[in-house]
């Protein structure tokens, strides 16, 4: 008898729980010092998202190894490709919960990761600049590779004191998504609308605004200013957009796409938080308990979904069945 393995073929935006985790520990470290939350916690949901984050590298490694065709596909999908820049954007998440207990692994990940963050977002925005696009494949992905990368750049980078290098990258991450939203806002509003499957990738809208703020905040010093106030107040623009569309965005059902909204969300709780911490007063002191809540339950009501659909094998995935050290065919399930 030929002893075979099935394993399964992550696709990176799997990446994303990972980016809702770590966002969701973060809040509860920031709640544990401002309202002396239970600490542990936090650093649980950190130990969680660590987790999550070795199963997933390990199996998209291995899906670059085994099936290496399925990798590539993913490279060239017009979609799918923007996805790949958050093993970097997870990576350095990761080396910023691992900061109180290691600063040189949390420096060694980071460095690595950042690395591999710029140079993906060269590359995938020098490809965007050659034109010849289908429009309708122009989604909000496309804030991770160059908006995304950029701002945890400049949130991890100034926590593990790079603080002129964190300000550069907040520049860059602020400029390319003033850039990209006029692009995108276009789409929206005179382009074809979202196809079903693609409409959960519009959580990603709530992030730039959000992880902005949070970037903004890691980047300076002093009282708050009306800047990041303006932006924390987009987000919640964003946010209660993206709640009077959701009847529509949830058309199909739930599926692993969900989690696009999981960052945003963690990270505009979180702003208000780190800004009541600086001493903030007025509405962001209200607004700060009740968006921690909220992120709360979006985050636990995306993770218990996940879970069915794994308890339940309704997830479908890309599987590849090993024998021998012989990759067999690809299949989906």
């Amino acid at each position: 008898m030929v002893a075979s393995l099935k394993l399964p073929l992550i696709p990176a935006a799997f990446f994303g729980m990972v980016l809702g985790l770590s966002g969701l520990a973060n809040a509860w470290r920031v709640g544990a010092r401002i309202w002396q939350l239970p600490a542990v916690v936090g650093e649980v949901l950190t130990f969680v998202s660590l987790a999550v984050w070795l199963a997933l590298i390990v199996l998209y490694a291995l899906k670059w190894v085994v099936a290496r065709d399925e990798a590539l596909k993913e490279v060239a999908h017009p979609v799918q490709c923007c996805f790949i820049g958050l093993v970097g954007v997870a990576t350095m998440l990761i080396a910023g919960g691992l900061l109180p207990y290691s600063r040189i692994g949390a420096e060694t990940i980071f460095l690595l990761a950042a690395v591999y963050t710029l140079a993906f977002s060269v590359w995938r925005t020098g490809g965007l600049w050659q034109g010849e696009r289908d429009i309708a494949t122009t989604t909000a992905v496309l804030y991770l590779p160059s908006v995304a990368g950029s701002f945890v750049t400049a949130i991890v980078g100034a926590a593990l004191g790079f603080p002129e290098w964190a300000q550069l990258f907040f520049g860059a991450g602020f400029f390319a998504w003033l850039a990209i939203e006029s692009a995108l806002l276009h789409r929206l509003l005179t382009g074809p609308a979202l196809a079903p499957p693609l409409r959960p990738t519009l959580g990603i809208q709530l992030a730039p605004p959000a992880v902005g703020a949070l970037a903004y905040i890691s980047v300076t010093k002093g009282p708050p200013d009306m800047l990041v106030h303006a932006m924390i107040g987009y987000g919640l623009l964003q946010a209660l957009i993206m709640l009077r569309l959701l009847p529509w965005i949830t058309k199909e059902g739930f599926s692993p796409a969900y989690w696009a909204f999981t960052f945003g969300a963690t990270a505009l709780a979180t702003a208000p938080m780190r800004l009541v911490e600086r001493g903030d007063v007025g509405p962001i002191t209200q607004l700060a308990p009740i968006l921690f809540i909220i992120a709360n339950v979006v985050v636990g009501l995306i993770a218990l979904a996940t879970i069915w659909l794994v308890a339940n094998r309704k997830l479908v995935i890309g599987w590849i069945e090993l024998a021998d050290r012989d990759a067999g065919a690809v299949g989906h399930g």
